[in-house]
């Protein structure tokens, strides 16, 4: 199976080192950021949810309205609408795009956030929801006649789409979360299980953990892709590289000393406690897994970094790859322009090498 990479796009110019400017929604940047990957070659993009920001599938329409071959990887958080109505949004979505849809299932690991939208439910309940919410959406995409449902958190009679995906049997669906309740659930449901930048032995257990779950209910393992969060740090030598991450740990340190920017721990989310326990044995782990941006910031989303020139971040991508990773979601500190630095440097490299390597089909 071929390496895909998926990029990140946002409404606004931030980053951890950039504050927001301007207006919360900038619809010529989403236009630009949009079409930056698309020409860097990048496969999709993810839009990220958060309880405070625009919309992401509104994002993501404006920006496939940008280009024309880019794919979308949209977050989206269950519980806040129907479950047969997402279904159709995201169809419709499919359809108005040219079948360039993904769904990002996140299931919330901030009881804060969570209850920014009026979601009090605790982290199992959540995942239990999300079970039903998802297979839900998936009988709605692919349901031939109405159907009715009765479940511990939603009721239907006779739903049923008459939209239905340009992708069959529907668009591809991403499922977060590192808990033992979330691989369970990931395991039933998603096409692509996607996790954070961990060190190799992590990822290597996280791989074996998801397996081992699609192999308790039935499901080959090897039906299961992965997908690993990077923050590439690019230079032309291995010291301006380090260089460059020391001038990014220190504007993110004065920006957190000055209470400007937002840091987003998630207290409930495995994830990041393996990202924090990552960042407890080093600022370096393996060969160039920089570690620090994490310990700084909480970890809330994707936080570690691969550090080095071109072809030394290559050759750590293609070690995850190794284990059994076919898809990178990569962005940088320095969003837009990263996005063009990795489609020139990086994209082309890791693209050919793994061309000529045998993907692993279990981890050892």
């Amino acid at each position: 199976m071929s390496i895909q990479f998926i990029g990140m796009i946002a409404a606004e110019a931030k980053s951890e080192i950039h504050p927001p400017q301007g207006p919360v929604i900038d619809p010529d940047y989403i236009a630009r950021f949009a079409q930056a990957h698309e020409a860097a070659g990048f496969d999709r993009v993810l839009i990220a949810h958060n309880s405070s920001d625009a919309d992401a599938v509104l994002v993501a329409m404006h920006a496939a309205q940008a280009t024309s071959t880019l794919g979308f990887m949209i977050a989206h958080r269950p519980g806040f609408i129907a479950p047969t109505y997402a279904a159709r949004l995201f169809a419709t979505f499919d359809v108005l795009s040219g079948g360039r849809g993904g769904i990002h299932i996140i299931t919330g690991g901030d009881p804060v956030e969570q209850g920014r939208d009026g979601d009090f439910l605790n982290h199992e309940e959540r995942y239990r929801r999300t079970d039903e919410y998802v297979g839900l959406m998936r009988q709605t995409w692919t349901a031939d006649k109405p159907f009715n449902h009765q479940g511990p958190y939603y009721r239907f009679e006779n739903a049923f789409a008459r939209v239905k995906p340009v992708q069959k049997p529907h668009i591809p669906v991403f499922f977060g979360g590192s808990s033992d309740i979330a691989i369970e659930f990931a395991a039933k449901h998603a096409d692509i299980y996607a996790f954070w930048g961990e060190t190799l032995d992590q990822a290597r257990d996280t791989i074996t953990r998801v397996r081992a779950a699609c192999a308790r209910i039935g499901r080959n393992p090897d039906t299961m892709r992965f997908s690993l969060s990077m923050r590439p740090v690019l230079a032309a030598t291995e010291d301006a590289a380090w260089k460059r991450a020391d001038r990014i740990i220190e504007r993110i340190r004065d920006l957190r000393g000055a209470g400007v920017g937002r840091f987003n721990a998630k207290p409930e989310s495995v994830g990041s406690a393996r990202l924090l326990e990552a960042a407890a044995g080093g600022r370096v782990r393996d060969t160039r897994l920089w570690t620090e941006v994490a310990a700084v910031v909480g970890a809330g989303s994707n936080t570690t970094s691969l550090v080095g020139t071109p072809e030394q971040v290559a050759e750590s991508l293609m070690a995850y790859h190794a284990l059994g990773v076919t898809t990178f979601l990569i962005r940088g500190f320095d969003p837009l322009e990263d996005a063009t630095d990795y489609g020139t440097n990086l994209l082309p490299l890791v693209r050919e090498a793994a061309a000529k390597a045998p993907l692993a089909v279990a981890a050892e």
